[in-house]
């Protein structure tokens, strides 16, 4: 996702992603950490994932988040732009 976004799109266009997060520093929703645990069980390579390192993915290919909007039930709206 990041690699084709970073392809794509334009200078100052924008990627929005909106699901759970897992947050440094931060103790998990427990409901987080039981979908974290179902997706797992169906595919290990599968989970909610780490704000941080999907950042740093971002990053690695030409995007700078933006902000991070906290919404209902533990999720979280990220933006990162080109």
């Amino acid at each position: 996702l990041m690699r084709g976004a970073g392809l794509v799109l334009r200078a100052g266009g924008r990627l929005v992603l909106y699901g759970p997060y897992f947050v440094e520093g931060t103790v998990p929703a427990p409901s987080n950490v039981a979908f974290d645990e179902s997706l797992r069980a169906r595919d290990p390579s599968w989970g909610v994932r780490e704000l941080g390192a999907v950042t740093a993915e971002a990053l690695r290919h030409g995007l700078t988040r933006e902000r991070v909007v906290e919404m209902p039930s533990n999720n979280l709206t990220v933006v990162f732009s080109r």
